[in-house]
């Protein structure tokens, strides 16, 4: 397992962090059995990120991943997040140290390496995103309270919502880290895209991260599935899954990944979903690439395209003539 350091916070991160999330569902809906196991080959494969959040499985996910990290006695980075409410936003440290405790108590822990913003971000305020103000003025110093007290020792956010406001915090130089949606059907956190391309344009997100030494962890790097290629979900998966900053519908997903495929026909990879995780690898700005597996099977399956490394420099040439399909025709 190759491991990177994430960002400005000195850890050494495996290149595949596991996903603890409700897409994927194991250690959401997985057997006791299955979950241990999994945790443990994780461990043994050599990952030792783990992430989390209350909302994966209203809590399940939390409690689930600690159950397992205690059977196996195993001494892994864990990272979970938090929500805010408008509501909150008045008195986030007490909002923000709440919703920690439920998770430590969940987790079994008495502190976690990583917490980290869910709630998308915004230029202003309109129900659930919070302003890239806000996070600045009251979400960062409550998070810094929380790593004086050592109840965490870094935080970030998940970069989600308006790109510009992203770009604003993740350029404040304020956070550690962020999770970035960063795949083969919406590479615009990493490169230029054709005009009219249809996934939300990140603007190269990741030249902010590196000039502000945060570390990027990357989220739906399978578009939740659908760069398999194939629209039949595993029975522990979520049956439905809502795409994030790729397409409007997983079946519009799916069918752009099978453009895609001629990167597998072509050589510069066994399969899809190989080409998938080992695409984000290729920059040196990503710290850790999520599996959010529904079977141990599939976690094998990610280990073994990571081991590979790096997606060639012939196979992200190809890749821009590919993804200029995507794009209407002018």
């Amino acid at each position: 397992m190759e491991y990177r350091t994430l960002g400005r916070t000195g850890l050494r991160v495996s290149a595949l962090g596991f996903g603890c999330g409700n897409v994927g569902g194991l250690l959401i809906r997985g057997t006791p059995r299955e979950r241990e196991r999994a945790v443990a080959r994780a461990i043994e494969l050599g990952i030792n990120y783990f992430d989390t959040a209350p909302s994966y499985g209203d809590g399940v996910s939390e409690r689930h991943l600690g159950e397992a990290l205690r059977a196996l006695k195993a001494q892994v980075h864990v990272g979970t997040k938090f929500r805010v409410e408008p509501a909150d936003i008045k008195d986030a440290r007490r909002a923000i140290a709440r919703s920690l405790e439920a998770s430590l108590g969940r987790l079994g822990m008495e502190r976690v390496d990583l917490l980290q913003l869910h709630n998308p971000i915004g230029a202003g305020r309109d129900g659930e995103p919070v302003a890239a103000a806000e996070v600045l003025d009251a979400v960062v110093p409550a998070l810094e309270a929380l790593r004086r007290g050592g109840k965490i020792r870094f935080f970030g956010i998940t970069a989600r919502g308006d790109t510009r406001a992203l770009h604003e915090v993740v350029g404040a130089g304020a956070l550690d880290t962020a999770q970035v949606f960063y795949n083969l059907l919406n590479p615009s956190a990493g490169a230029a895209v054709p005009a009219g391309f249809p996934a939300q344009d990140f603007g190269r997100l990741l030249d902010r991260a590196r000039a502000h030494l945060v570390g990027v962890i990357v989220v739906r790097v399978l578009a939740a599935g659908a760069l398999s290629g194939e629209t039949a979900r595993h029975p522990v998966a979520v049956p439905a899954v809502e795409p994030i900053a790729s397409g409007p519908d997983y079946g519009a997903d799916v069918e752009r990944a099978r453009l895609l495929r001629a990167l597998v026909t072509e050589g510069h990879a066994g399969s899809l979903v190989e080409a998938a995780f080992r695409f984000p690898l290729a920059s040196d700005t990503v710290s850790t690439v999520l599996v959010g597996a529904s079977s141990l099977e599939q976690l094998e399956q990610a280990a073994s395209a990571v081991a590979r490394g790096p997606l060639p420099a012939a196979a992200l040439t190809r890749l821009q003539e590919l993804w200029a399909r995507f794009a209407p025709s002018p």
